[in-house]
């Protein structure tokens, strides 16, 4: 027994020329055989016109669960349906198909019967409706046909000579197939719109590369790594991608130091710009993306952004820019980033009193006269770069940090899993207290945990509850550890 899907390409893709949708489509098929076979080998994706197939074995509901998640997780997907296949018979074989699927939900309710059909057949999808409609009406116990505003609706597919009865659809992601645009390099600070755009860039089909421009704070630095982290493994883990850190402290001193304050915003944005443009030709990428919406904060109005996009030559993408906070919120709350954004470490190191919305070119020039470039040239010579999958495991360490396979006596375990990792994986630890505390909120609510508990930190890897325990002991914590029992 399997498990069968059909998986319904994104509209935009289906209106291509036949070259583009055959390159596009192919490119679906190869990221999602990477993707499901990380789960089983077992699990076979076959390509359609203008739909692909996917069927994997049932036994295990994990699993099941898995390969839904990634069907509606991976760009290029419109939708995806869960059907039952049986072979073509008659129509008192397809009704009794039917009932079998539908009996029970049909009870007291409205109904209307949808078919699609390809192939040569001696009848047609009218038929099929009209004769399944009589016989759930009066086999089931429905309350009616309605063929507008139906509470429920009965979907099946012909094809050829194979019946598909359709579970239940679910939506999927939309866009463009990952790797089918070009690469970009995403300008990321961990807040709501440096995240949402960069749910976009990857969304669009653009393999998305993270540049975090690091202006002090290691604790914003972590925050950023994960939620980094995070974009990629849940929507882009097809392929690989760069994450790159600039320490930035230097140029944030010279700013301070050299530039009116007025100014101050602007020409950090300018340098921010030219380092990414640096970095986006050594990686050979074709365009930066950035959270900036008009007017929403004073160095995002028109004039200055005029300003800031007059030093580099690179293409700088802005998916977010009339797009309203609010709907930039909900959207990072869809994605699962609201709460990253909400509770990331900031780490301001330039803050203009009365900034200017309307910055002239002469006055920027005068201000960066004075700059000493080689800061910013040094800056980005010191950048550190990791592949993606390991940018938490490669931050190096700080301060030492216990590790323990068997919890200590009277600790508590303190399980920093993501709330969705936490729901489909719950940690048992014996006897032990368990006490889920996430790691985006982890830095602001262990100051109010109980001093004299010894607290044990908990994830999957062993590396977020590591990096976690560091900061916090570098904040004085002495009651903290990590508990990693493999």
């Amino acid at each position: 027994m399997r498990h069968y899907y059909i998986i319904k390409l994104f509209p935009e893709i289906t209106v291509k020329s036949k070259p583009v949708r055959n390159r596009m489509t192919a490119q679906l098929v190869r990221n999602l055989r990477q993707l499901l076979a990380s789960l089983s080998p077992d699990i076979n994706v076959d390509k359609g016109w203008d739909k692909l197939d996917v069927s994997c074995p049932s036994a295990d509901v994990a699993l099941i669960t898995e390969v839904e998640r990634i069907l509606a997780e991976t760009p290029g997907v419109a939708n995806f349906s869960r059907v039952l296949r049986y072979p073509l018979g008659d129509f008192d074989d397809i009704l009794e198909k039917a009932k079998s699927l539908w009996s029970e939900r049909l009870r007291g309710k409205t109904f209307v019967v949808r078919v699609k059909r390809s192939g040569k057949h001696q009848f047609g999808s009218t038929d099929v409706e009209q004769y399944l409609g009589g016989g759930l009406l009066h086999q089931t116990g429905a309350a009616g046909v309605q063929m507008k505003g139906a509470d429920i609706t009965v979907n099946l597919e012909i094809r050829d000579e194979t019946l598909y009865l359709i579970e239940k659809t679910e939506q999927g992601l939309g866009g463009f197939p990952l790797g089918s645009q070009d690469s970009v390099l995403s300008l990321v600070s961990g807040g709501f719109d440096s995240t949402v755009a960069s749910f976009h860039a990857i969304r669009r089909g653009l393999r998305t590369h993270f540049l975090f421009f690091n202006l002090g704070g290691r604790a914003h630095e972590v925050g950023v790594r994960e939620v980094s982290h995070y974009l990629w493994e849940r929507f882009g883990r097809s392929h690989k991608a760069r994450f790159i850190a600039v320490p930035f402290e230097e140029v944030v001193a010279e700013i301070l130091a050299n530039v009116d304050n007025s100014y101050m915003g602007v020409v950090l944005k300018r340098m921010m710009l030219r380092a990414a443009e640096r970095v986006a030709e050594a990686l050979d990428v074709e365009a930066l993306v950035t959270g900036e919406s008009v007017a929403q904060v004073s160095s995002q109005t028109l004039a200055n952004l005029a300003a800031i996009d007059q030093v580099a030559e690179t293409l700088v993408l802005r998916p977010l820019i009339t797009t309203d906070k609010t709907e930039i919120i909900d959207t990072a709350r869809r994605i699962g980033t609201e709460e990253f954004a909400a509770n990331m470490p900031e780490y301001c190191g330039v803050i203009s009193v009365k900034p200017t919305t309307r910055a002239r070119l002469d006055r920027l020039a005068e201000a960066e006269a004075s700059f000493d470039v080689a800061k910013l040239e040094q800056a980005v010579a010191n950048r550190t770069e990791q592949c993606i999958s390991r940018v938490l495991e490669d931050m190096p360490a700080k301060v030492d940090v216990d590790i323990f396979k068997v919890p200590q006596p009277d600790s508590v375990i303190l399980d920093i899993r993501h709330p969705d990792d936490v729901e489909r994986r719950p940690l048992n630890a014996g006897s032990v207290k368990v006490e889920p505390l996430p790691f985006y909120k982890l830095q602001s609510g262990f100051g109010k945990l109980d001093g004299k508990i010894p607290y044990l930190l908990y994830c999957d890897k062993g590396v977020m509850s590591r990096l976690h325990a560091e900061l916090l002991k570098e904040q004085g914590a002495d009651n903290v550890a990590v508990y990693r029992p493999f």
